[in-house]
């Protein structure tokens, strides 16, 4: 528990600040985070990074990253984010020739799947801290209320399982207690520093983006549960990697961009 608390506070202390800080740095920040996380995905299906598909990934996703929905190719040709992962597919099944089928059409879609996950996620950080810090906030503190309150209301209370076969230690007990809990940090933070004009809206907004943090928690669990992984990585001591810390958020952000922003 200590060394949790320890490494947490450190990875607290290094991300807030680019947070804060906002713009280009934390871009960069945002690039590097993505590019971790893309590593520890493709290694859990033992495809190196270093390989073509594995160098392929790491460029579709810095390209998801991007801001624009177009690519300034030369300053001459524009081509659309969705045309160049069109490109990486037919890349990607070439190379399943190439290889003479020892990469699959399996790492293919997975190596697509993988760069959609985690560049559409981390491309809403950027969106989000643009639209305004308290947003990105927001976001954050609902997720860490509802893993806290699922956590220690899970500890206290929790009897039935919530999803046995996927995570064992989840109970239901636990999963609205952290639903509960972030209702309470919700509140609080809207009487502070409004989001929105409509509390009944700040309710809704905060119960989905509560139970799609913990769906994305599954969804990583199960991830490593196939690949029979303990954690994504080892980077966080304690915590386990990248995706292990980001799995609610990368569920959460585009969800709440859309509610909030479209």
């Amino acid at each position: 528990m200590i060394q949790r608390i320890l490494t947490a506070v450190l990875a607290a202390a290094i991300f807030l600040p680019f947070v804060i800080i906002g713009g280009l740095p934390f871009t960069i920040f945002i690039y590097l985070l993505a590019s971790i996380a893309i590593y520890e995905l493709l290694k859990m299906k033992k495809i190196s990074l270093l390989s073509f598909p594995g160098i392929l990934s790491l460029v579709l996703i810095w390209v998801l990253l991007y801001p624009n929905t177009t690519i300034d190719f030369l300053t001459e040709v524009n081509i659309s984010k969705v045309e160049i992962a069109l490109l990486a597919v037919v890349f990607l099944l070439s190379y399943t020739v190439v290889t003479k089928n020892q990469f699959t059409f399996d790492h293919a879609a997975f190596i697509i799947l993988a760069t959609i996950y985690i560049g559409t996620g981390f491309y809403y950080f950027i969106q989000i801290n643009e639209q305004g810090l308290k947003y990105l906030f927001f976001a954050m503190f609902v997720i860490w209320a509802t893993d806290s309150g699922a956590y220690f209301v899970g500890r206290a209370m929790g009897k039935r399982k919530l999803w046995p076969e996927i995570s064992p230690n989840k109970t239901i007990e636990g999963s609205v207690g952290g639903i509960l809990c972030a209702l309470v940090v919700a509140i609080i933070f809207q009487a502070i520093l409004p989001i929105s004009d409509s509390f009944v809206m700040v309710i809704i907004i905060t119960i989905l983006l509560s139970i799609f943090g913990q769906i994305g928690d599954l969804v990583e669990s199960a991830l490593k549960r196939h690949y029979s992984v303990k954690d994504s990585g080892t980077l966080l001591p304690g915590h386990g990697g990248i995706l292990d810390r980001f799995d609610s958020l990368l569920f959460v952000l585009p969800i709440f961009y859309f509610l909030q922003f479209i």
